[in-house]
Formats: C-alpha cells, sequence, structure tokens
C-alpha cells in the first residue's frame, strides 16, 4: 500500500468541514444549473470524478439520475454516504485516485467540478502527464457523444496576481502554471502545514487538452463555485468551465 498523498491526508481531515466553506453555500443553485446543461433524461447516468462529501451527486441522485461517486479520500466520501443515506437516495461511491481509474461501464455523462480531482498535484505528478491521464480515463469513461461538465483554475487569474517576488520564492512557477501554496491537515496534535501543488490553466490550453483527449468543446464559461452561469469568464475569475462532448 503507498502513502497517502498530501491532498489525501488533506481532505480525510478536512471532510467534516467542507460543506460549511462559503463556495459550498449554492448547492441547490449549481444541481439546477447542471439539470439544465446536461439536458439529460431521468434515470441517465452520471460519473462524479472528484465527487467529495456528494454535494452534486446526491443532489443529482434526488432528482432521478443513477450516481457514481469516485474520490480519493475515504473521509470526504464517509460524508458522501451519510448525505446520500438522509436523503434515502441510493448512489455507488467508490475510493480510486480518478487520475488512475476508468469506468467498466460507460456513462452518459461525467462531472468533475471545483477542483474535486482536475488540478491537485503531488509532488510526484508531472505537471503537464497527470491531469492528461485524468481526461483520458474520463473520456473512456464515456458514451459516444455524453457530456463532460468540468472545471479547472483559470490560469489569467494567476497570471494577473503574481508578482516577481512570487517566482522568486517558488510560490508560482510560470513555466509549468503550478502554484505552490499551503495545504492545512487538522491532526489530533493540531494544525500542521503540507504543500499544496495546484496546477491553473489557461482557457486555450485547457481546450487543446480537452481536444487531443477526444473531445469536443460546446463552449467555454465562467465557472466560478456559487456563481455557474452560461457566460465567457472574467480574467479575475478563479475557476472555467467547459462543455465538452464526446466524439461520437
Amino acid at each position: 500500500m503507498t502513502d497517502k498523498s498530501q491532498w489525501e491526508k488533506f481532505f480525510d481531515a478536512h471532510a467534516t468541514k467542507y460543506d460549511r466553506e462559503v463556495f459550498a453555500q449554492n448547492t441547490e443553485d449549481e444541481i439546477t444549473y447542471l439539470i439544465d446543461v446536461l439536458a439529460l433524461p431521468a434515470g441517465a447516468s452520471i460519473l462524479d470524478i472528484g465527487c467529495g462529501t456528494g454535494r452534486h451527486t446526491v443532489g443529482l441522485a434526488k432528482a432521478g439520475y443513477r450516481m457514481t461517486g469516485v474520490d480519493l479520500s475515504a473521509g470526504m466520501l464517509a460524508q458522501a454516504h451519510q448525505r446520500a443515506q438522509t436523503a434515502g437516495v441510493a448512489v455507488e461511491f467508490i475510493k480510486a485516485d480518478a487520475s488512475r481509474w476508468r469506468a467498466r461501464t460507460p456513462f452518459d455523462a461525467a462531472i468533475c467540478l471545483c477542483e474535486g480531482a482536475l488540478c491537485l498535484m503531488t509532488e510526484h505528478d508531472d505537471p503537464w502527464e497527470r491531469d492528461e491521464r485524468l481526461l483520458a480515463n474520463i473520456y473512456a469513461s464515456l458514451k459516444p457523444g455524453g457530456t463532460l461538465i468540468i472545471n479547472a483554475l483559470n490560469g489569467y487569474k494567476i497570471i494577473r496576481e503574481s508578482t516577481p517576488e512570487d517566482i522568486a520564492s517558488g510560490k508560482f512557477d510560470p513555466v509549468t502554471m503550478i502554484e505552490r501554496g499551503d495545504a492545512v491537515t487538522d491532526t489530533p496534535n493540531g494544525a500542521t502545514l503540507t504543500g499544496g501543488l495546484e496546477r491553473w490553466y489557461t482557457p486555450p490550453e485547457f481546450v487543446r487538452m480537452l481536444r487531443h483527449a477526444g473531445f469536443d468543446i460546446r463552449h467555454v464559461w465562467g465557472g466560478t463555485a456559487g456563481n455557474w452561469r452560461q457566460q465567457p469568464p472574467d480574467l479575475n475569475e478563479y475557476e472555467i468551465m467547459v462543455i465538452a462532448n464526446r466524439k461520437d
């Protein structure tokens, strides 16, 4: 068994607090948005990649979709199981690293939201290959024509905000577009800081990656959690959202 990554440790420790985060307070509006954009009939199968505490997974299950959620963190999945039980819906939850997992039976659609799996790097990850592998796995997990709704960190924002001091200190690398932050992990001995690496993407780069994986791009929209809308992203927006389909 391999050691847990810093992100798995972080989310395990943060799981009981996650749903209190500011960005997690508009879940019902986000579910309505997803249903509108996906435009799928009741009973369609949807894969939630990096499902976390299941706030979208369970909401979509309540709307009549057959849901499967995949997440790296056992702590987050425990919260998701509890949410599904409270809501009285059946959801399949799978503990796995989505960059190394593929579905055996393809889905009608997939969602990968709020950096649930994308953009979160470890010291051992190649800054290009890791997310490319994730996108390839998503492609393989969809039926031909299946829809993908996916968020990525908006590279324009970090480029506009970073300073020469940030680059000199290693906080931000403009070559790899990786930001080195401090992921806070709560332990019995108190909070500890672990290096949290996040990969940011400019929209053209991310679109090219998706096309390379085999997707047709339908839309590139603003994607900041709690403020999803069918409009172009702002330069200072935290996330972008891409709507794509697996080619037939």
